[in-house]
């Protein structure tokens, strides 16, 4: 069974065209913590590319209302003390976001905000350390597994996407109880796999369970993934298929501009 929300059932009906008025008044805010470094990235991907209204969050920050979308992007937070996210997680905004999700506010967190998503319990499983025991930086494909998401519906199922990673710390693990679960209610959005779409050992550069590369929670909210999208939206940087997660999330903003909201938005 393919998880789909109400509301990210007409996003597909909504492209994303540049320029437009109404797309441009959209507020999204990258979190920053002591430590990201991805945060400029995905500021310049949503403002200069995408010409977003965008905004910098603190982590001492209590306010998200007003935010159409909170991206925790990637970095170092706090160093990665104890271990990835496990301090960022008790940063004073993560309960600002905890609230912000529970009323449906769209979340997604790339490679260290994945982690701290998890450490936080907004998505279910643990980012642990690559089995290769070395950080892995470059190139992998990803197969859309789900795009009938808020942070995928730009993409096609089975779709091959080409993006980059940077992490040590990015094997997902789950226990076979939350893995079916994640399986069953089509959950695991992307899976890294070869050119040629197929799943293999070698396509996985840090061991994932199920070569699992991203997750969406079972409220379709809040997404995590540890490849980089705002790494790859521009030719310069040897690659654009990361735009299709932007373009998802502005469908979906633009779809709940005209749909009925979730409760408690």
């Amino acid at each position: 069974m393919v998880f789909t929300p109400d509301w990210a059932r007409h996003a597909k009906a909504a492209p994303f065209r540049r320029n437009d008025e109404l797309l441009k008044a959209l507020p999204i805010g990258v979190v920053v913590f002591p430590g990201s470094n991805c945060d400029a990235d995905c500021y310049h991907a949503v403002g200069t590319i995408f010409e977003q209204s965008v905004e910098y969050v603190w982590h001492a920050s209590h306010q998200l209302d007003h935010y159409d979308c909170v991206i925790l992007p990637g970095g170092f937070s706090y160093g990665d003390h104890l271990r990835a996210g496990a301090i960022a997680r008790f940063a004073p905004v993560m309960g600002s976001i905890e609230r912000y999700a529970a009323d449906g506010g769209l979340v997604i967190g790339i490679c260290n905000g994945f982690q701290i998503l998890c450490e936080a319990g907004l998505l279910p499983g643990a980012l642990l350390r690559n089995d290769c025991l070395q950080f892995r930086c470059g190139w992998v494909n990803l197969r859309v597994e789900n795009a009938h998401t808020a942070f995928s519906n730009a993409a096609q199922p089975g779709q091959v996407l080409r993006m980059p990673i940077a992490h040590g710390d990015g094997r997902f693990y789950a226990d076979d109880a939350t893995l079916a679960r994640l399986e069953a209610n089509g959950q695991v959005v992307l899976r890294y796999c070869d050119a040629a779409g197929r799943t293999t050992a070698a396509s996985n550069p840090n061991g994932s369970l199920n070569n699992i590369a991203g997750i969406v929670n079972a409220a379709g909210n809040v997404f995590g993934m540890m490849p980089h999208p705002e790494r790859c939206c521009e030719e310069v940087l040897g690659g654009t298929d990361g735009r299709l997660i932007f373009e998802s999330i502005i469908a979906t903003i633009r779809s709940r501009q005209v749909a009925p909201a979730p409760a408690g938005r």
